[in-house]
């Protein structure tokens, strides 16, 4: 991508979003055009064609997504299949008529079937049922990369999709209702620490495995893809390595200084019980993350502490 070329970063408020805005600007691109919901509701077709009219964006980062844990996706089903296909089909649509160069979609590992082998290549998707607790999202993801490749097909569209592995880091949603486990379990003994509690609770048998990317290196490698990747296949997008979520706790009470105990809730669900990504296809053109766990756990906890109401 050029520098001076015009780019336009769907969702830049959110953690993909503003780590994307925040590496472009690190890389000197100098026409990075973002919008609010209150100035272009991503929902509305109406409103994002003539947002592409009027600006003619060169380059598209679709990061624009309603997101959630378990527990929103639980409650909200109607809310992320609709409000996700809206958006995507939207800008996708919006992007190629409107004579974008290329797209970038970000999609998301819970594409995959909950028992994929292990771990995942690209080539697994749709070859078995999904984790039934966050299908909802899924769908509306694979929606979004098939219409990249349609697009592709029919009309030449220069579309790639990325599928990244779960996500942390600064700028994260921390609130405990619709948070996913990382930032969820920063936050819960962060304030078990304030207030001196006993214990934490944790959701589940604490066995199940992930991998976790820093947000950051996520930015990087979408960089990375907009200018080395033009091709029709999905492709993967982590480090390569998983824990178990006991693990995980252990390493984030240790980096937050919490001394009480850790019991798990076996009666809350474990998720899918193991999500852990091939990512030789991306290795093998050549990136590959550089953000440690565990330097990239204490660094969004630093943020967490310096922009928290706890």
């Amino acid at each position: 991508m050029e520098q001076e070329a015009i780019i336009y970063v769907a969702g830049h408020r959110g953690l993909v979003g503003s780590a994307i805005v925040r590496a472009l600007q690190q890389a000197g691109h100098t026409s990075i055009i973002t919008r609010t919901h209150a100035q272009c509701d991503l929902t509305d077709q109406a409103q994002v064609n003539d947002f592409f009219a009027h600006q003619k964006p060169q380059y598209v980062v679709l990061a624009a997504a309603k997101v959630g844990g378990i527990h929103a996706n639980d409650i909200r089903p109607a809310e992320f299949i609709r409000d996700n296909l809206l958006i995507q089909s939207n800008i996708i649509d919006a992007a190629y008529r409107n004579g974008a160069r290329k797209l970038l979609f970000l999609g998301s590992s819970c594409i995959y079937p909950k028992f994929a082998p292990q771990p995942i290549r690209e080539e697994h998707l749709l070859t078995g049922e999904l984790e039934p607790t966050n299908q909802w999202y899924a769908v509306a993801k694979i929606a979004g990369l098939k219409m990249c490749q349609a697009y592709r097909r029919q009309y030449g569209f220069n579309a790639i999709s990325l599928m990244p592995t779960n996500l942390y880091g600064p700028g994260d949603n921390f609130d405990l209702v619709s948070a996913h486990v990382l930032p969820a379990l920063l936050r819960k003994f962060h304030e078990a620490k304030l207030t001196g509690a006993p214990e934490v609770s944790v959701w589940g048998s604490g066995t199940p495995r992930r991998e976790f990317l820093h947000v950051d290196d996520l930015a990087q490698a979408s960089l990375f893809l907009m200018d080395n990747y033009d091709e029709e296949d999905i492709i993967n997008v982590g480090v390569g390595t998983d824990i178990s979520i006991a693990e995980l706790a252990e390493i984030i009470q240790d980096i937050v200084g919490y001394k009480g105990n850790v019991i798990y809730d076996r009666n809350k669900p474990d998720g899918t019980p193991r999500k852990l990504l091939d990512v030789s296809r991306l290795t093998g053109k050549g990136w590959t993350a550089g953000i440690s766990l565990r330097e990239g756990i204490a660094s969004t906890y630093s943020w967490f502490v310096n922009n928290s109401p706890c």
